[in-house]
């Protein structure tokens, strides 16, 4: 099948992209608004875009209303300038979807789905105890493109837990992390318990002795 996007509601664009752009990484990201008040909210819209300066990038759309009202994690960012990428792993699943409601003003994501909180080492907006790595970021650039808001984060501080890492590299024990992808629009993840492939990368020389 073919889909013309001009020819297309706005929702079924949504349901092919989040279907074939996956299995996609999941920011819990936690933020604080001017008062100091948390917010916990998971984003799948999200990746790592460079090292050198080391760059995340999400996508947050906007509150689903007549008005371009942006939601409390974007109004956050943007007025603090800050911001935590909480990695979502196995065993936090269940309560990472928990902060995915849309609670009332004044209710605590992270209160409900009994998350606990640890300072941060150079951001105001704490991370999560519970999860096993986390980027602290501070805002480089937010985009508003129609109802979206595109966050470019820099990462200035990354914690991760001591048994996930190989010091020699420093390398990260992701097949040990069993961090979770999301799916398409309809509630579903992916593992990455026992499901890593490893296909080395070949060099022109070897690829050359190949076609002999």
């Amino acid at each position: 099948m073919q889909f013309d996007i001009d020819a297309i509601p706005r929702s079924s664009v949504y349901k092919l992209l989040v279907g074939l752009v996956a299995p996609r990484p999941i920011a819990l990201i936690t933020s604080m608004d001017e008062q100091g008040r948390l917010n916990a909210a998971p984003f799948s819209a999200y990746n790592y875009l460079c090292t050198d300066p080391p760059i995340v990038g999400i996508g947050v759309a906007d509150r689903p209303s007549e008005h371009f009202v942006p939601k409390d994690t974007a109004r956050n960012i943007r007025r603090t300038g800050e911001f935590v990428v909480n990695v979502v792993t196995e065993d936090i699943a269940e309560k990472m979807n928990l902060c995915a409601t849309d609670f009332p003003a004044g209710m605590s994501e992270v209160e409900i789905a009994g998350f606990t909180t640890v300072p941060s080492q150079k951001v105001k907006a704490p991370r999560i105890a519970e999860a096993h790595a986390a980027l602290e970021c501070r805002e480089h650039t937010t985009m508003e493109i129609g109802r979206s808001r595109i966050i470019l984060g820099r990462v200035v501080n990354i914690y991760v837990e001591d048994r996930y890492v190989d010091p020699a590299g420093p390398y990260v024990h992701a097949e040990e992390l069993h961090a979770i992808g999301r799916m398409n629009g309809l509630g579903n993840y992916v593992r990455t318990r026992d499901a890593f492939l490893t296909i080395p990368r070949i060099s022109y020389e070897e690829w050359k002795k190949k076609q002999r």
